[in-house]
């Protein structure tokens, strides 16, 4: 029993640690005493828009600010409503790449800049691909959404993304 145990865990460490492509940089912890919601899994709830041309689109995401946060990402999830995401802010602009190891569902991957436009949009990401993701230019945050929002929403390279940091 203790074996199997052990197992798991080592298995689970390797995972979490064979994970390169994950963002590595994070923002600083959030404080302890929470004033945003939270989701699920325990990360906070923030309001984001997307401005696009005369449209202004409405999302509520999950923030993974730090190095754990990010390396889990939306892995396992089996469902993303559409009007949600997660972002992944850094502290300061960085080349991004991220894979979907792991992660059910398809998504829409969104690369920020520091002045919130869209750098470029990978959409429709292969679950469970290791093929690496990544960004043209570095940019301050990743933003990931069920995948055929951005194309379904008319999302392009230079429209803007705003969110209210939640700490």
């Amino acid at each position: 029993m203790v074996s199997k145990y052990c197992g798991a865990m080592l298995a689970t460490l390797a995972l979490v640690a064979c994970n390169a492509s994950a963002p590595s940089d994070a923002v600083a912890q959030r404080p302890a005493a929470e004033k945003s919601a939270l989701s699920p899994a325990g990360l906070d709830l923030v309001p984001l828009t997307i401005k696009s041309g005369a449209k202004t689109h409405a999302f509520t995401v999950e923030m993974a600010r730090t190095p754990q946060e990010q390396a889990k990402g939306l892995m396992f999830r089996t469902e993303l409503a559409p009007d949600m995401g997660m972002l992944f802010p850094f502290p300061s602009p960085k080349p991004a790449g991220f894979w979907m190891k792991n992660t059910v569902i398809s998504l829409d991957l969104l690369f920020v800049r520091a002045d919130g436009s869209i750098e470029s949009i990978a959409a429709n990401a292969v679950p469970y691909s290791l093929d690496p993701i990544s960004s043209g230019e570095p940019v301050a945050a990743v933003l990931e959404l069920a995948a055929g929002r951005a194309a379904e929403l008319g999302l392009k390279p230079g429209d803007i993304v705003t969110w209210r940091d939640g700490r």
